[in-house]
């Protein structure tokens, strides 16, 4: 029997937070998407219970040039990697993902997407 979070993506993804220090780190990032709740948005989950949630369509946008909305930014970085920014009032973490990662969710969300129309 079909039920209402079989729509929803949850993938995961290696990001590295880019800092003022020599060395950035690995951390790791879930990526979500849940047509039921908002089907024109996506959420980064990040270690701490702190949560991401910007347009899907600036995602896209961002993959191939750079786009800010609000508080989040995306543009890509060299050929294969992609960076998603925010600014808040305590400052701006940037993550640097592998564009393949974030091309592989942006898929499944629009499968997702399809399959809930055809249902």
């Amino acid at each position: 029997m079909a039920g209402a979070h079989d729509h929803t993506v949850d993938d995961h993804a290696k990001g590295r937070i880019i800092s003022d220090a020599p060395l950035s780190r690995p951390v790791p990032v879930s990526l979500r998407y849940d047509p039921d709740l908002s089907p024109t948005t996506v959420r980064f989950g990040f270690p701490g219970a702190v949560e991401w949630s910007f347009p899907r369509a600036l995602l896209e946008t961002g993959l191939r040039a750079p786009t800010r909305r609000g508080d989040i930014g995306v543009w890509p970085c060299g050929r294969v990697q992609t960076v998603v920014e925010r600014h808040t009032d305590d400052g701006v973490t940037v993550v640097q993902f592998d564009t393949t990662a974030l091309l592989r969710f942006l898929k499944h969300t629009y499968a997702a997407s399809t399959s809930m129309t055809t249902h």
